[in-house]
């Protein structure tokens, strides 16, 4: 029964995972309408799917991490109780996170979790190890993004206008891109008139203005080379997302000694995807619309900053944490922009900072009751 406890908490804890991360990589593909939520979802969870697939050869670092050794004394991390409790804890921390919209952090879940059970088990927990190894890179990693998506953004700028390529504003007549060089996007109206024709036309407010690129980058078309790019990147932030997280999930389930990495990590990769296609779309909104608005090139900013981060992390056994990454990188095109939306912002820090604690409560209640 407890064997059977343990696989049902780490697949609710995949399944929760997928639900608040899978989008996050290519919110910013929604945000600038490249792509609609369903697409974007196709998209995350086939990269995700991969990234995790390829774990198998990148991440043992990070599954010994999130094993609990060296945190916790080894004869209570290896007890199903314990791995129960963990998974437990924080599956239902970002399955409610999830519920309500929050990009919240399944690294800093799993963290509470094992600090939450270890302190209830017998035996102390190692608080030197859990600074070195968790609580600094998470505090750093959202740091980096935060200040490389600005500088990045800032140099693309200073770029475009050296390369001239122009951004412009568009409206959409029939099915034809007419670009406008100067319009007061804000609810007042706009005077179109070419040779043959006067027409007056209801402009939206600016987040909702779509805008393109004019101009040519290396002999191509500006507006493909920025789509294209942007494109990519959101689905490598989605591989690196798999290759980061699935290992940490999985190392759960590998302390048991029943299940081989490679099905480890193929069956949470699984149920990250399921996860995402059930419960995606409030995290999507929060990501995509309610942090700053973004065009394509600031989305493709943050998005590789993001992928970056994310990837060398991984590779390198790192635990930081792709929300706060991704989420720091937005924040950095919003500082950047001067448009970033700070109500959204500040639930979005608070969320963070009751994560580990929250975490931390339900993953000691549970060890109580299963021991």
């Amino acid at each position: 029964m407890l064997i059977l406890t343990l696989l049902l908490a780490v697949l609710f804890l995949a399944f929760s995972n997928g639900g608040n991360d899978n989008i996050k990589g290519v919110s910013t593909l929604i945000g600038s309408e490249i792509l609609t939520y369903r697409q974007a979802l196709v998209l995350s969870s086939i990269t995700t799917f991969l990234g995790g697939i390829v774990a198998i050869y990148f991440a043992s670092t990070l599954m010994k991490s999130f094993s609990g050794k060296g945190l916790v004394e080894e004869s209570v991390v290896q007890s199903v109780e314990f791995i129960v409790s963990v998974a437990s804890g924080a599956a239902i921390t970002v399955f409610l996170a999830s519920k309500i919209g929050m990009p919240v952090s399944t690294t800093h879940a799993l963290i509470g979790s094992l600090v939450g059970a270890g302190f209830v088990a017998p035996g102390a927990v190692n608080l030197n190890h859990l600074g070195a190894t968790f609580v600094l890179p998470l505090i750093i990693g959202p740091i980096i993004a935060l200040i490389g998506s600005y500088v990045m953004y800032k140099v693309f700028h200073f770029l475009r206008h050296k390369l001239r390529v122009d951004r412009e504003t568009c409206v959409c007549i029939g099915n034809e891109f007419v670009p406008v060089k100067e319009m007061n996007c804000c609810g007042d109206t706009l005077s179109y008139q070419d040779a043959t024709t006067a027409v007056t036309i209801s402009v939206d407010k600016t987040a909702n203005c779509t805008e393109r690129y004019s101009g040519n980058f290396i002999g191509i078309d500006a507006q493909r080379f920025i789509t294209i790019g942007h494109f990519i990147s959101g689905a490598w932030v989605c591989f690196a997302r798999g290759l980061n997280d699935v290992p940490k999930i999985a190392a759960l389930l590998l302390l048991t000694e029943f299940i081989t990495p490679g099905w480890g990590l193929g069956i949470v990769a699984l149920f990250m995807v399921i996860g995402g296609f059930v419960s995606a779309r409030k995290v999507a909104t929060t990501m995509a619309n309610n942090i700053t608005p973004m065009n394509q090139g600031q989305g493709f900013t943050a998005n590789t900053v993001t992928s970056l981060t994310v990837t060398f992390a991984s590779i390198f056994g790192v635990p930081v944490s792709t929300t706060h990454v991704s989420v720091g990188a937005l924040f950095g095109i919003g500082a950047a922009t001067n448009q970033g939306n700070m109500s959204t912002v500040r639930k979005i820090i608070s969320s963070w900072l009751l994560t580990l604690p929250i975490a931390a409560l339900i993953s000691g209640l549970v060890y109580m009751f299963v021991s």
